[in-house]
């Protein structure tokens, strides 16, 4: 691993809020870093938040910027979000969908969240 990657340091691109109408709609990021967002995903908080934190989560998930937590959760709606163990590999949520969106220093990245 290179010296120069620290995830204090990277950008995250911004999702936009889609429940927003077109004329006021802002973006922002959730957590200053993505270390601080995976956190949040391993504990499970984000899917007891507001639905907008969620579903910005979950567009997360899709773009490979994070993976699933260490154990799976019920969400504020007892919907189960299953861990990053219990997914096939290469599906969004998976370490191997991290890496192959994002490469191998943001997939250590994330494993190492939490490992401390």
């Amino acid at each position: 691993m290179t010296d120069d990657y620290n995830d204090d340091e990277e950008d995250l691109e911004p999702f936009e809020d889609d429940d927003q109408d077109d004329d006021d709609q802002e973006e922002w990021v959730l957590f200053e870093t993505v270390s601080d967002w995976q956190a949040a995903v391993n504990s499970g908080l984000v899917w007891r938040l507001e639905g907008h934190v969620g579903r910005t989560t979950m567009q997360a998930l899709h773009a490979g910027h994070l993976m699933l937590g260490h154990h799976g959760v019920q969400d504020y709606w007892g919907n189960y979000v299953p861990s990053r163990d219990e997914i096939k590999a290469d599906t969004f949520g998976s370490p191997s969908y991290v890496e192959k969106h994002r490469g191998v220093e943001h997939r250590e990245l994330l494993e190492r969240v939490n490992q401390q």
